[in-house]
């Protein structure tokens, strides 16, 4: 399986439109899939893999009780292995190809409120090359809804501070334009004149954000870390990720009346139905304060309740 395996990495990193993350996550998955069918199933030939394989592996991520989402994720990779084996002629069928997705509960993502982003960015300090970047990129992360990836693979060509806008090369490659803040746009810039300077090394690239070590690209991890430590020094009780400060964005504009097919331009979602998931997050919050402000609204809900 090893053969196969190895020509499937290849193809996906040479041919298919896939983020660096996804090609990261499919090559982990693969890995696992093919030590289970010749470990477990006893099976070293593709043309000998039955759909009960592939049922007994994902019935093995089950049984270890591992999330529905990565259980799908799992099987989007299992399905273009066995495709790009078909492609290939070393199968006749696509084994995985009928298999269904496990149903996943809906949970709808954790945001900030609009205080609790402004308690975070009032936190940040300018007072060293590092504090600077970390302040940078935080605005930045919040008045544009980049996702970490984006962030962190920016590059200075890509930043437009007179027209107000960066260029963002987002999933499968494509390309959107998408607004900077004022307050953004200052920070961005007190750090491009007076903290980027200091933490670049010689023969520098051009990434935007830079780590003190090197002067190489700041890794998505590192961007994590910072997050984290950032908001529990502003005192905020609930676990913050990058992807947090993203949901907030969103959640936010639509708070504030914007269009929901602009929110999914600025996100470059290719679905308006993943875009509409930041409708429920304003219908819980509209619901969590009229139970909160209204003065009947406690004794109504427990009258609704007894019906």
């Amino acid at each position: 399986m090893e053969k196969y395996k190895n020509e499937y990495l290849l193809y996906i990193s040479s041919e298919l439109a896939l983020s660096k993350n996804t090609q990261y996550n499919y090559k982990n998955d693969i890995e696992k899939y093919c030590d289970f069918i010749v470990n477990v199933r006893k099976k070293t030939d593709p043309m000998d893999i039955e759909i009960e394989d592939v049922r007994a592996f994902i019935g093995s991520l089950r049984r270890r009780h591992i999330a529905p989402s990565t259980q799908s994720r799992n099987l989007s990779a299992l399905k273009s292995f066995h495709k790009f084996l078909l492609l290939e002629k070393y199968v006749k069928v696509n084994v995985a190809k009928m298999i269904t997705n496990p149903k996943q509960e809906k949970k709808l993502p954790v945001t900030l409120s609009i205080d609790e982003i402004d308690q975070l960015l009032k936190s940040l300090k300018t007072d060293s090359p590092i504090a600077m970047r970390d302040k940078a990129m935080i605005e930045l992360a919040y008045s544009s809804g980049l996702r970490v990836s984006e962030l962190v693979n920016l590059k200075i060509s890509d930043y437009h501070p007179t027209m107000g806008f960066v260029d963002i090369m987002g999933k499968g490659n494509k390309e959107r334009i998408v607004p900077v803040g004022e307050e953004a746009i200052q920070y961005l810039n007190l750090y491009l004149k007076e903290g980027r300077p200091k933490l670049a090394k010689a023969g520098n690239n051009n990434y935007m954000f830079i780590n003190k070590k090197n002067g190489n690209c700041l890794s998505r991890q590192s961007f994590f870390e910072i997050i984290r430590k950032k908001s529990l020094l502003a005192g905020i009780n609930k676990p913050i990720s990058p992807h947090k400060i993203r949901h907030s964005f969103a959640s936010h504009l639509l708070e504030r009346g914007l269009d929901l097919r602009l929110i999914q331009e600025l996100l470059g979602h290719e679905d308006i139905s993943t875009t509409e998931i930041y409708t429920h997050i304003n219908n819980a919050r509209l619901k969590q304060v009229y139970l909160s402000a209204h003065p009947r609204a406690r004794k109504e809900a427990k009258n609704d309740e007894s019906i």
